[in-house]
C-alpha cells in the first residue's frame, strides 16, 4: 500500500480508501439489505493488505452501513484505520439535533471517537440554511473538544463559486468531493481540487468511477483510453497521478474489486501518467459528458420514492439509449415494474439529489420518450 499526507494534519492515509455505500447485498423479505459475512470480510481483507481509511455515512444502506462497520472493526481492526463518518445535516432540524445524530452513530459503529467527521452533502442551500442558522462548525468544535471527533470536514455536491465559499468558511481539516476525468469541469472540478489543497485540507475523492459508468465505458470511450490497463485502473491513476489528491474512496461490492483495486494502489504514484495519457484520459471524458444524458451516480439517496420507482435504474436504462439505442433501451424499460410515468412530483427526490437532478422533471420526459 503506498500512503500520502493528509493536508496540514500531519496524519498519512492509504492512497486507497473503503467507501461504504456499496456494501454487497443480499434479499430478505423483498427487500435488499447488506451481506454482513461478505462485507466484512470484504473490510478486514482491506485492512489487513493496508487500507486505514474507513469511510461510511448515516443514511448508507437504509443506515446499516455504519451497523455493519462497527462489527467489521471489531477484534482490534478498529485500531489498524482512521474511521470518517457524516453528519446528516438535512435532517437536522434544530441545533440539538446534531449531538443527537453523532452520539447514535458512535453508538452504531461501536466507537468512543469518529477520526474524521464531515458535515454531509454539503450545497449553497444546505449551508446558508442549516450549516450556518444552526452554527454547526461550533458543535464540531464541542464535539472534538469532547474527544467524540477528532478532525473536521465536509463533503460537498454543487458549483465551484459554493465550494471556495464553503472553504473559506471555516479552517476546516479536510474536504470530499465528487472528482474523476469526466467531472473536471463539474462541481468543484480540478481547480476547486487545487484551491482546497493550497489551503493545507486533505481532499477525498468519492465517485472516481462516476457510479460505475467510468468502469465499463461505451465502446468509442473506451477506445479513446490508453492501452495496456482496466478502464478502472485508469480511471485511479488520473486520480492518484495529481498530488493534490490525498485519497480516493471505492465503494467495493465484491471481493474481486477489493483484489484488484488493492494491486492498482499498489501502483499508484504522483506524477505516474505522462501528457498525452492525461489528454485521451479527459477526451474520453468529454466524450461521456456529451452521451451522458442523466449524469445520475445510482447513490440512491433518492430511495426509496414513495410509489416505488426505481429511480437510479430509470435513469440507467434511459442513458443506454445513447450508447445502445433506443430499442434495446425500451426492451428493458418494459420489463420495469413501476415506470416513469406513476411519479407524482413530490420532489422529496429532488431535495437530496447531490447532483440537483429535476427528477420528476426527467420522469416525464423519459415516459414521453419511450411512449413515443
Amino acid at each position: 500500500m503506498q500512503y500520502r499526507k493528509f493536508g496540514n494534519t500531519g496524519l498519512e492515509v492509504s492512497a486507497l480508501g473503503f467507501g461504504c455505500m456499496r456494501f454487497p447485498t443480499v434479499e430478505v423479505d423483498g427487500r435488499k439489505v447488506i451481506d454482513e459475512d461478505r462485507a466484512i470480510a470484504m473490510v478486514r481483507n482491506a485492512i489487513d493488505e493496508g487500507v486505514n481509511y474507513i469511510d461510511t455515512a448515516y443514511p448508507y444502506h437504509d443506515g446499516q452501513s455504519e451497523v455493519v462497520v462497527g462489527k467489521a472493526l471489531a477484534d482490534g481492526y478498529r485500531e489498524k484505520v482512521y474511521l470518517a463518518t457524516k453528519s446528516p445535516v438535512w435532517m437536522i432540524k434544530k441545533p440539538e439535533d446534531f449531538e443527537r445524530f453523532l452520539d447514535e452513530q458512535l453508538k452504531k459503529l461501536n466507537t468512543d471517537h469518529i477520526d474524521f467527521y464531515l458535515l454531509h452533502a454539503l450545497g449553497r442551500e444546505r449551508f446558508e440554511d442549516t450549516v450556518k442558522k444552526f452554527d454547526l462548525v461550533r458543535h464540531m468544535e464541542q464535539a472534538k473538544a469532547e474527544g467524540k471527533i477528532r478532525h473536521i470536514g465536509f463533503s460537498f455536491h454543487d458549483d465551484l463559486d459554493t465550494f471556495k465559499e464553503i472553504v473559506d468558511y471555516y479552517d476546516w481539516d479536510f474536504c470530499q468531493i465528487q472528482y474523476n476525468y469526466a467531472d473536471i469541469k463539474q462541481q468543484a472540478g480540478t481547480e476547486g481540487l487545487i484551491y482546497a489543497s493550497s489551503r493545507g485540507l486533505g481532499v477525498v475523492i468519492m465517485e472516481p468511477l462516476r457510479g460505475g459508468k467510468l468502469a465499463v465505458p461505451a465502446p468509442h470511450m473506451a477506445d479513446e483510453l490508453p492501452k495496456g490497463k482496466t478502464p478502472v485502473e485508469w480511471a485511479l491513476d488520473f486520480l492518484w497521478d495529481q498530488p493534490e489528491v490525498s485519497l480516493l474512496l471505492s465503494g467495493m461490492s465484491t471481493e474481486q474489486q477489493v483484489v484488484d483495486n488493492l494491486v492498482y494502489a499498489s501502483r499508484s504514484s504522483t506524477g505516474m501518467l505522462s501528457e498525452e495519457e492525461k489528454a485521451a484520459m479527459e477526451k474520453a471524458g468529454e466524450i461521456f459528458n456529451t452521451m451522458a444524458l442523466v449524469k445520475c451516480t445510482k447513490c440512491q439517496y433518492c430511495l426509496p420514492c414513495s410509489v416505488k420507482i426505481n429511480i437510479p435504474e430509470i435513469f440507467a436504462i434511459y442513458n443506454k439509449t445513447a450508447t445502445d439505442g433506443k430499442q434495446e433501451a425500451k426492451e428493458l424499460y418494459d420489463a420495469c415494474e413501476v415506470k416513469a410515468d406513476a411519479c407524482v412530483r413530490c420532489v422529496r427526490c429532488e431535495k437530496v439529489c447531490p447532483q440537483h437532478i429535476g427528477i420528476s422533471t426527467m420522469m416525464q420526459e423519459i415516459s414521453e420518450y419511450f411512449e413515443e
